[in-house]
């Protein structure tokens, strides 16, 4: 995903900033497909750039926010990372010590690649907003504007992944049921007949597999915004731990439906 929207801010002629230190070379590989410039070290790109965005697996937000407030970036930033409205409040006001401005951001969408498309949403100062906007104008990356408040990017994102991640975890653990009794494209029968139904796409059982080890702290970032928000937080913390049965599975291209389903009864 981040090397795609850095594509997408690259096409528009914009100069996007990137360290190679300590980055695999598949990591590389992808930046320079991206086109997008090499530093030496984080402190070189945090004197030249003026927006800094961070894509990264929500565990490790605040150790990125934490890194870069130390270096008393200047510029603006937006936490676009799938993590709580509380901890993008937190970081908002670490890295906000030196900061222009702080933007709380949030990624919806396939990585725009290939005719594909995604929204950023944006939430925090409007001037910051128009910035990052101005970045992506004419991409594939749109930039929705929720409000001037810290924490309504994040929050879209948990709603959004309460119920997209959830249902596709739903739907594994439904076919695997009906499957294990021998009901399984009766189920898809019936399933058929209801309009847009997860339960009808077996494919993207290994999908989800493989993308757990991402999803799960996602939806427990979900359930920390639920529990803030008065609703019970149970169905996504069982979701989540579902999630880590598939942890072995991260990014398995190889994976079937069946291995997916199985790993699932190995860890029962």
């Amino acid at each position: 995903m981040g090397a795609a929207v850095a594509a997408c801010a690259a096409s528009t002629g914009s100069q996007v900033l990137w360290c190679p230190t300590g980055r695999s070379a598949a990591t590389v590989q992808r930046a320079a497909q991206a086109g997008l410039e090499p530093v030496r070290e984080l402190g070189e790109l945090f004197e030249r750039a003026e927006v800094v965005l961070s894509l990264c697996p929500p565990a490790a937000a605040e150790d990125v926010a934490r890194d870069v407030a130390g270096r008393g970036f200047a510029g603006v930033y937006v936490e676009g990372n799938a993590i709580s409205p509380e901890r993008s409040q937190r970081i908002a006001d670490l890295v906000g010590r030196s900061a222009r401005a702080v933007l709380d951001g949030s990624v919806i969408g396939s990585p725009p690649a290939g005719g594909k498309s995604t929204k950023l949403f944006l939430s925090g100062p409007s001037d910051a907003a128009k910035l990052v906007s101005a970045v992506f104008a004419g991409t594939a990356v749109s930039t929705p504007v929720l409000g001037e408040e810290v924490g309504q990017a994040s929050a879209l994102k948990a709603a959004y992944t309460t119920y997209q991640k959830a249902s596709r975890v739903l739907a594994a653990l439904s076919y695997g049921l009906a499957q294990h009794h021998g009901v399984g494209q009766a189920l898809l029968d019936v399933a058929g007949t209801r309009q847009g139904s997860y339960l009808v796409e077996t494919d993207y059982i290994a999908k989800a597999a493989t993308r757990a080890w991402r999803w799960a702290p996602e939806l427990e970032e979900a359930a920390d915004t639920l529990i803030a928000s008065g609703l019970p937080d149970e169905v996504m913390r069982a979701v989540a731990s579902t999630l880590r049965r598939w942890t072995d599975a991260k990014d398995n291209s190889a994976l079937s439906v069946e291995d997916a389903l199985e790993m699932l009864r190995e860890s029962s």
